[in-house]
């Protein structure tokens, strides 16, 4: 489970959410300061959208309490919380200019002032040559963007968005990624948005709020929920993580098969319930074996968490490959992650036996059960 937040311009406390006997929120407590983006990362029926809709005003929770800046808004219609939401489907008008589209959340506002407020949104989100366009004559990308401007168009105290960007192909995603983070910013707005992208999580939040069956798993800035996973759920679902099964045998070593691997910083948090140790494959560090040593009367002992391997495979990703390799030492593989050389080829192929260190700074320890 993770800390809850205390204080906070937006709090949760407690939300309970069941469909039938399934509980699929359970005891949520979450808070969000003014100007934050945080995003709710989970697989597919975690509750995060269901989160989102509750905190919209459009599912009613059946435990606990929304409030916002002190004040418990529970019982709000979603009209008076005032929150704009973008959905994945955009949920345009397809009879309505961009222009009507972005207008229509403007009901009730001078008709001056609203085609003033219209022709800023277009502006703000690249949009004004295409104002008088309708939602079949424009791109994916730039139906999501006229959502957008519509959503916020009505200034909104809190944006939410529902997998954004989940039906656009990659190189729009990237760019509204950039579009959606620079008007969050400029505009001082806080924002929760639903994904489960990791890269989308990764590269937009400020916090991300990892979720499991209804629960928060983790709860951390992007680098620390990386760098530091609370237990192998989140180790797996954010990027990839070798794990193997170990035995602690010293306050701050481990043993997987017949290999002693020391560990070092925050990991010697978990180590009294560790029971295994995991290393993300860009940290490993790959090197030439040192036979003139290893075949010395008297070898030198090898640096500290250095493992006999043996190159078993090579996959080409682009930017980086991967290099999966035997340990027979650890009885099991390790899979390592090197940058794409200039030169395009590695000085190692299929079958070469050399080294792998695994750095005890970044080793990590997970509680089998966790």
């Amino acid at each position: 489970m993770s800390d809850p937040v205390p204080g906070g311009w937006l709090q949760l406390r407690g939300i309970t959410k069941r469909y039938g006997r399934q509980t699929v929120l359970d005891g949520i407590d979450l808070a969000i300061d003014a100007e934050e983006f945080v995003c709710l990362l989970g697989p597919s029926g975690c509750g995060k959208t269901t989160l989102l809709r509750i905190l919209c005003g459009i599912e009613p929770e059946h435990e606990g309490r929304v409030c916002l800046d002190g004040e418990d808004i529970t019982a709000w219609s979603a009209a008076r919380r005032r929150f704009g939401v973008v959905f994945q489907s955009y949920a345009l008008f397809p009879n309505l200019t961009a222009r009507q589209n972005v207008r229509y959340g403007l009901q009730g506002m001078d008709p001056a002032k609203a085609a003033r407020r219209v022709d800023e949104m277009l502006d703000l989100v690249d949009l004004a040559a295409h104002r008088d366009k309708y939602p079949s004559q424009l791109s994916g990308g730039q139906q999501q963007r006229v959502a957008l401007a519509r959503a916020l168009a009505p200034s909104p105290r809190l944006l939410l968005l529902d997998e954004p960007l989940s039906a656009l192909d990659a190189q729009v995603r990237t760019f509204l990624r950039h579009e959606i983070r620079r008007l969050q910013r400029q505009l001082r707005i806080p924002t929760v948005m639903v994904t489960h992208d990791q890269d989308e999580a990764m590269g937009m939040a400020d916090r991300i709020v990892l979720m499991d069956n209804g629960h928060i798993v983790q709860e951390s800035a992007p680098v620390q929920l990386y760098a530091r996973p609370r237990n192998l759920f989140a180790a797996r679902f954010v990027g990839r993580m070798n794990v193997w099964d170990g035995v602690l045998d010293a306050p701050d070593h481990v043993r997987v098969g017949e290999q002693r691997l020391q560990f070092d910083g925050p990991a010697r948090e978990a180590a009294s319930a560790a029971r295994q140790i995991g290393i993300r494959p860009e940290l490993v560090r790959l090197r030439q074996r040192d036979w003139r040593n290893e075949r010395a009367p008297e070898p030198a002992p090898a640096p500290q968490n250095c493992v006999p391997v043996s190159v078993s495979d090579l996959v080409f990703c682009g930017a980086y490959v991967q290099i999966r390799l035997d340990a027979p030492s650890m009885g099991g593989s390790i899979e390592a992650e090197v940058a794409t050389p200039l030169e395009g080829s590695l000085p190692w192929a299929r079958g070469d036996r050399i080294e792998a260190e695994l750095p005890a700074a970044a080793l990590v320890l997970f509680d089998a059960h966790g």
